[in-house]
């Protein structure tokens, strides 16, 4: 499994991004919720939603035997190939605005988005 950081970037079209905010807010996660330094973050896509697939973030011990791993600004982050599909050129942001509180998607395949922003079509 290939492990990439942003010296070493994936190939062009697999690439997955975490803001700042984004990183800082997975470490305080896993922090409050006593997940062990080495878990990783994955990042999924499953049917459902109002927009039809929707978004799926947890921890994991280690990756899949096909995960993609990728190492973004200090989280390693791992991500099955059908969902990488669908996440290719992600850019994962963390919101704490007026709108809200929570993860967002920045998700340049999403053709179609649901208000919540929590599903998508493509």
């Amino acid at each position: 499994m290939p492990e990439t950081d942003v010296d070493n970037r994936p190939a062009i079209g697999e690439e997955i991004t975490l803001t700042e905010k984004a990183a800082v807010r997975v470490s305080k996660v896993k922090s409050e919720n006593n997940i062990p330094a080495g878990h990783g973050l994955r990042l999924s896509v499953k049917g459902g939603g109002c927009s039809g697939l929707s978004y799926v973030l947890g921890f994991d011990e280690k990756p899949n035997e096909k995960d993609r791993v990728f190492t973004i600004r200090g989280v390693t982050v791992f991500v099955d190939p059908k969902s990488l599909f669908y996440l290719s050129g992600t850019v994962l942001d963390f919101s704490d605005g007026l709108n809200g509180k929570g993860f967002v998607f920045n998700n340049p395949q999403a053709t179609k988005t649901c208000g919540c922003g929590s599903s998508f079509g493509v």
